[in-house]
């Protein structure tokens, strides 16, 4: 299901009401979250963990609905800083990692070239990777994890980084059973295939 990124002013008041999110917690450090006190309006008192937990200062917000709404109002400028752009206001937020986590697998299709592999983010959003959604692998960043941290390609920013969503530990290890055999630019290496892409999962050498 993808979610609109237009609502009415009528819309967005009643998702942002002010019992929408909870008191700020005062045992987070504020030096954790942008100082919307200062003179600069665009920072937003907004974390978006690692674990895909969004955070209005310093507390959970827990309200599905508008996080899905927000989240669709979500956007990445050309220097690859996060934006929440509302009707209302639109400020830089801070993120750890991906603003979103891929939280289930569906496998659909034959196996082989012409499988498809869907899945489900944490905002309910389905992606089937391919050519428009590809996956890739952070082959270079520490990770507790494997030995690469994959990312599915959500949408694109306004710039040359895209907003991504981070595929979690059991959905890893759910696609490293599908993987198979196969080349990136002539090196050997194990991946998996969806809507005819060959996409690694290990490092090609």
């Amino acid at each position: 299901m993808q979610l609109e990124g237009k609502l009415s002013d009528h819309q967005f008041r009643q998702a942002a009401r002010p019992d929408v999110f909870a008191a700020p917690d005062p045992l987070v450090a504020p030096s954790s979250f942008p100082d919307c006190s200062s003179t600069d309006p665009r920072k937003l008192p907004f974390l978006i963990q690692r674990d895909g937990t969004w955070l209005y200062r310093g507390s959970a917000v827990k309200r599905k609905a508008m996080l899905c709404m927000f989240s669709s109002m979500l956007t990445r400028d050309p220097e690859g800083i996060y934006w929440l752009k509302t009707p209302m206001e639109q400020g830089i937020i801070q993120v750890e990692d991906a603003p979103f986590v891929v939280v289930e697998l569906d496998f659909r299709g034959t196996c082989g070239r012409q499988q498809n592999l869907c899945f489900r983010t944490n905002m309910d959003e389905l992606i089937c990777i391919g050519p428009e959604h590809p996956l890739s692998c952070d082959w270079d960043r520490p990770s507790e994890e494997c030995a690469g941290v994959p990312y599915i390609h959500v949408r694109d920013g306004e710039g040359a980084f895209p907003i991504q969503a981070r595929v979690t530990r059991a959905v890893h290890y759910e696609l490293a059973a599908l993987a198979v055999p196969g080349h990136v630019k002539g090196k050997p290496c194990l991946g998996v295939w969806s809507q005819d892409c060959f996409f690694p999962l290990s490092r090609p050498v």
